[in-house]
């Protein structure tokens, strides 16, 4: 269901993603026939902003003519991870402020006692005020606001930056919550407020303490971040509202972000899967597998009828679960700047240890010593050390080789060609574990689903990995390496809603889900109307949290629209039940736990033809061919074509095995593989077995 809207997209659109290693532009510029500038450039890690910028100067396009700018940033990921968080206090109900530390039955490693775990906000920063509502929204016990000015009066004497006000069940009554916030705004000498209600009106107190401890917390960082990379574009002369990703893979305007912050988390992933879902799409491919490799860690996620599967119950670390709607992605520690090790059992081990930008693998020249992924890549032949990106002090592959046969090698009894096969086989593996847990383990079989293959590493393994796991094609779309900053250029606007009802579905009231999802509609939609961009439509998209009475978890069951009877409701859980665990249970009744709701603001469609340049595109395979080179694939030498990707011809057919280089990427067809290209420049291989 939409709602029609005038466009205001702009003509000149840049999207910006900030990585572990790099940052990438991408810019089409409508006003040129959607011609398109790309640029990757170190991430400045101290100030992603500089980075920015800097990927900004190098497309040499005036930033004054930009019409809009759309930013995937990972301030707010890398703070919550490294703990680097602003310091913050936490007004409570009494009697409950140890709920965010005990958490649930749970622990860091799941067999034996062992491993640490430092709740968000420390427990002297938990203070505790006299209040009480009832789970069914009955006041049991009044707000004490003489308490409320004293906690929030020590919070700031100790020096708190941030402030969460938590009660226990202000999801069914957020009166006390709202009122405590009035108070606190009088003291507090900022706007970093958050209210654990406003954030997330679910029922689980533990997962909504650590969402709203986690949005104060990152709040600050956020702000300051975008208010440092608003000065430098102004001070470039653009002028204009600039758009954040969110982990939902929607966007948001950069005035209004803050106030969410904790959405921002995981949005560096989230935009590339919107990639995959756009480009998938428009090539007929609308069930994909994303595999996200980078230069620190590897992502994947899952994609049905070309929408990505969101989740709200991420958890960033042990016991920090972030309970927003967030794109389903699954990390392991496995990039190509991972470092290779042998253990003291004799064994080789990849990660999660990397060299990360700086001093990033051996290869990059900047002082790296410990082999990584990408070194092992170079030794084999699958790299050109010609054709690396930002490199200081060029080495040769005679020296990276010779670190592999000492620290690998010498260790195992293997050659340096041979560890260097041994670290690319185990970073193979420890990656399809990844995707066996985004497909498999949630009972999909992977032959119904291509590989959509990207980041700057993805297609050097993607064709090992698909014969590994039986995918039966890869597609590697047009620019691998910054398809993160096209899902920014590509996003739409989106807002999701939660509320807790749990309650049997026999007893539920029809009226009530019909209010709650309605009230969605329309905050969702009013939200909209503040953006700076306007959408060309508008999507509305419901669901329900389910369960069977008795049961913990719970399962999210899409809803045709507003009007969901019992009947209906009781229906399409079991249905949903059955096609998840192929059990039927007619005789237990289902609980309506959570209704949710996705207001989607639709942008126009963005033409992708153009992101490798036609008229760079040779006549004949031949005219693209650069050199051939040996190449190890499985223990054994190959001497393997190597094309230049951009000047391939629309109609090339190309067989395994076989190098595609271009600037952000290089692509490996493996002996048995056969590749055809598409009208957007997609490469679609067929895996040989």
């Amino acid at each position: 269901m939409a709602e029609n809207f005038p466009a205001n997209a702009g003509n000149v659109v840049a999207g910006i993603d900030v990585g572990g290693t790099f940052t990438d532009l991408l810019l089409i510029d409508g006003r040129d026939g959607g011609k398109v500038h790309i640029a990757k450039t170190p991430t400045t890690v101290d100030n992603q902003a500089f980075g920015v910028v800097a990927a900004l100067a190098e497309t040499g396009f005036p930033v004054e003519k930009i019409d809009l700018i759309v930013h995937g940033t990972t301030t707010t990921t890398n703070a919550v991870l490294e703990r680097r968080l602003a310091k913050t206090g936490m007004i409570t109900t009494r009697g409950f402020r140890d709920v965010i530390e005990l958490g649930r039955r749970t622990r860091p490693q799941a067999y034996g006692m062992t491993g640490t775990f430092v709740p968000v906000i420390p427990r002297n920063l938990r203070l505790e005020v006299s209040e009480r509502v009832e789970a069914s929204g009955t006041v049991r016990v009044q707000l004490d606001e003489g308490e409320v000015r004293a906690a929030v009066s020590a919070l700031l004497e100790a020096g708190c930056e941030s402030l969460v006000i938590h009660f226990l069940h202000s999801y069914a009554n957020p009166a006390h919550e709202r009122r405590a916030a009035e108070i606190a705004a009088e003291l507090w000498p900022n706007s970093y407020i958050t209210t654990g209600h406003s954030l997330l009106s679910e029922a689980r107190e533990f997962e909504r303490g650590v969402t709203a401890a986690v949005n104060a917390s990152v709040q600050p960082i956020l702000e300051r971040y975008v208010e440092r990379l608003r000065r430098e574009l102004e001070a470039r002369g653009y002028a204009r509202d600039f758009l954040i990703m969110n982990g939902n893979g929607g966007m948001i305007s950069a005035r209004f972000v803050t106030q969410e912050s904790a959405k921002t988390v995981m949005s560096g992933p989230a935009s590339g899967v919107i990639a995959a879902a756009h480009t998938g799409r428009r090539a007929g491919y609308e069930n994909l597998v994303t595999y996200d490799m980078g230069g620190t860690s590897t992502d994947v996620a899952l994609i049905r009828n070309a929408e990505p599967a969101v989740s709200n119950e991420t958890e960033i670390e042990y016991a920090m679960p972030i309970h927003v709607p967030m794109v389903a992605v699954h990390t392991v520690g496995a990039g190509g700047g991972s470092i290779a090790r042998v253990d003291a059992s004799g064994l080789i081990q990849i990660g999660p240890e990397s060299a990360g930008a700086n001093p990033g693998p051996i290869c990059y020249g900047r002082g790296g010593t410990e082999p990584t992924i990408t070194d092992a890549n170079l030794v084999l032949g699958r790299l050109d050390p010609k054709k690396l990106l930002a490199v200081d002090n060029p080495v040769t592959v005679d020296h990276v080789r010779a670190i592999f046969e000492e620290k690998i090698g010498a260790p195992t009894g293997l050659s340096g060609v041979k560890a260097a096969g041994a670290v690319l086989r185990l970073g193979n593996i420890k990656m399809a574990g990844a995707i066996r847990m985004v497909s498999v383990s949630r009972g999909h079989d992977p032959r119904d689903f291509a590989l959509f293959a990207f980041g700057g590493a993805g297609p050097l393994h993607a064709t090992a990995l698909a014969r590994e796991l039986g995918l039966p094609k890869v597609l590697v779309p047009a620019r691998p390496g910054i398809t993160n900053a096209l899902g920014c250029v590509v996003a739409d606007l989106r807002h999701d809603f939660v509320n807790t009802v749990n309650q049997p579905v026999a007893t539920v009231e029809e009226a009530r889900v019909r209010d709650i999802l309605e009230r969605h509609r329309a905050e969702g939609a009013a939200l909209i109307a503040k953006e700076a961009v306007q959408p060309e439509t508008i999507r509305y998209s419901h669901s329900a949290d389910m369960q069977f009475v008795g049961q913990t978890h719970i399962l999210n069951v899409p809803l045709p629209s507003v009007d969901a009877s019992r009947d209906l409701l009781q229906r399409l859980f079991e249905e949903a039940y059955f096609a998840r665990f192929k059990v039927e249970l007619p005789e237990i009744r289902a609980n309506l736990v959570n209704l949710n709701t996705s207001v989607i603001g639709v942008r126009p469609a963005v033409d992708l033809s153009r992101l490798i340049d036609p008229n760079g595109r040779a006549g004949t395979l031949e005219a693209a061919l650069r050199e051939i080179r040996p190449v190890w694939y499985d223990g054994t030498w190959h001497d393997t074509p190597v094309y230049a990707r951009e000047k391939l011809p629309l109609d090339a057919v190309i067989q395994g095995p076989a190098i595609l280089e271009q600037m952000d990427a290089t692509t490996v067809l493996e002996p048995g593989d056969w590749a055809t290209t598409d009208a957007d420049g997609n490469i679609v291989i067929e895996v040989g077995r």
